[in-house]
């Protein structure tokens, strides 16, 4: 894919976000994004946000959320609002859900995973059955059209949602509310703009694109960016034990992410020295357009 739109424009209203889930401590993938969307926000003059993404309560790792507290001080970065919870935020899901049943964009369904087997699209079972919304799960409809984006990194991406997923669950029979409805949710009423997250995420992007033009919310702009990997060529990620940032070395883990996101180096400073640094010198075209990073990460 071509870079495209590296540069945004001139007096634009930049809102980004930071939005890490608890599922384990934060490693060095995760700085990348950090770092990354705090200097593309700060280049912009622009607004920088946190958002703890823990909706899926029982998979919240044991002092994950304290450790990411500490590391977003330790490495220097300073939000612009008030960091929000997205487990406090579950009856405002809810409205959403009620509103979509309203306008009927949505409705129960009764497929387990052993039922579906390993069928990658939903083939609409329970679409038509009109089954009762109570201890279901909760499907959003979609329709047979290309849903396109231009990432400022990757270049175009597209995908007839209906030919390559089907109708996707918002909430899940236990009550855990889905990734794509609270990030499209949150965006919306943060007034994010602009959102810079992991090359891992690509797909998850015309699912959220549907519902936020089902809701009647205005497009983003996305930037997706390469993943750091490990020494056996598997992204850094918690189920694969990336080893937790360690806030002792910030300064020196700082250097390590400017320059794994080929961006002119910086001085061995405080962290919030060295990110003022590299927001006046942050260029997004340095920054290596594939999805994945060369070398290997720990």
């Amino acid at each position: 894919m071509q870079q495209q739109n590296s540069v945004l424009p001139q007096a634009y209203a930049y809102k980004g976000r930071f939005a890490p889930s608890p599922t384990g401590p934060l490693h060095f993938g995760s700085l990348l994004t950090a770092v990354a969307s705090y200097c593309d926000a700060k280049s912009q003059h622009g607004e920088w946000l946190v958002r703890i993404e823990d909706t899926d309560i029982p998979r919240i790792f044991p002092h994950s959320e304290q450790h990411i507290l500490r590391c977003i001080d330790a490495f220097g970065f300073e939000p612009d609002a008030e960091i929000i919870f997205q487990k406090d935020r579950l009856d405002i899901y809810q409205h959403v859900i009620e509103q979509l049943k309203a306008q009927d964009w949505v409705y129960a369904c009764q497929c387990t995973r052993k039922m579906l087997g390993s069928n990658a699209i939903y083939q609409e079972t329970c679409r038509h059955l009109q089954l009762p919304f109570q201890d279901q799960a909760i499907r959003l409809k979609v329709i047979d059209q290309p849903i396109c984006f231009n990432d400022r990194l990757q270049g175009q991406h597209c995908s007839n949602l209906k030919q390559d997923l089907g109708d996707f669950v918002l909430k899940r029979r236990d009550g855990i509310i889905n990734y794509q409805l609270a990030v499209v949710v949150d965006d919306y009423l943060q007034g994010i703009t602009d959102v810079v997250r992991g090359a891992d995420l690509l797909d998850n992007t015309q699912r959220q694109i549907w519902l936020a033009q089902v809701l009647g919310y205005p497009k983003l702009n996305y930037m997706h960016l390469p993943l750091a990997m490990n020494d056996q060529g598997q992204k850094l990620s918690k189920q694969n034990m990336a080893q937790a940032l360690d806030i002792q070395h910030a300064p020196h883990l700082l250097q390590q992410a400017l320059l794994a996101l080929k961006q002119a180096p910086v001085d061995l400073d405080t962290p919030k020295q060295m990110l003022q640094q590299a927001i006046t010198q942050w260029d997004v075209c340095r920054i290596p357009n594939q999805t994945q990073l060369l070398g290997s990460y720990q």
